[in-house]
């Protein structure tokens, strides 16, 4: 099965805040963003048509879903982004200076849990258990509005790359509005 994931586009917060499960705003610059995706899917896929949309409950990628003409995905949960627990709208800058578990948080962010979020393999099964149940289903082409974690664990569940090259200077965060296609 090919499967396209879709990244939001940009939201409209303070640059610098964490809001993973937090229903932000998209960004003022939405239409000319959303637009550029949209074409960009149109392109990949040739004029072929998706025999299933998903999208993530959060409005950003609600959004852009209806933008890019699906008006009504089939929205699940496990398809959130990363939960930053007592973490949400809260700035990394002033974590980094004042939350001593942060800075550790930061060093070891592949097993260590958010304050009342999750770790990174409790997040990472939760998608690929959407995965799992999707590969069981008999589509051959799907659509996937979500987030950049999202995409992220797709990628590693796919095989694109490992979880340790996922994030950071060498990592695979596809752009806001971007898109990434992985096989089933």
């Amino acid at each position: 099965m090919k499967v396209v994931l879709v990244r939001h586009t940009s939201v409209g917060i303070d640059k610098g805040l964490n809001y993973g499960w937090s229903d932000v705003p998209v960004a003022s610059t939405f239409p000319q963003e959303a637009q550029r995706t949209k074409e960009t899917l149109e392109s990949l896929t040739g004029g072929k048509t998706f025999d299933a949309v998903f999208a993530s409950p959060l409005k950003r990628a609600r959004f852009l879903a209806d933008y890019c003409g699906f008006s009504n995905p089939l929205l699940d949960d496990r398809l959130k982004e990363f939960n930053m627990g007592d973490w949400e709208l809260k700035r990394y800058d002033d974590l980094w200076k004042d939350d001593l578990y942060y800075r550790e948080w930061m060093k070891d962010y592949l097993h260590l849990p958010t304050p009342h979020g999750e770790t990174f393999p409790q997040f990472y099964h939760r998608v690929t258990s959407f995965l799992d149940e999707l590969k069981t289903r008999p589509y051959k082409r799907a659509v996937i509005f979500a987030h950049g974690g999202v995409l992220l664990c797709a990628g590693i569940y796919a095989g694109l790359f490992d979880v340790e090259h996922a994030y950071g200077a060498d990592g695979h965060l596809v752009d806001f509005g971007g898109i990434e296609a992985v096989s089933l």
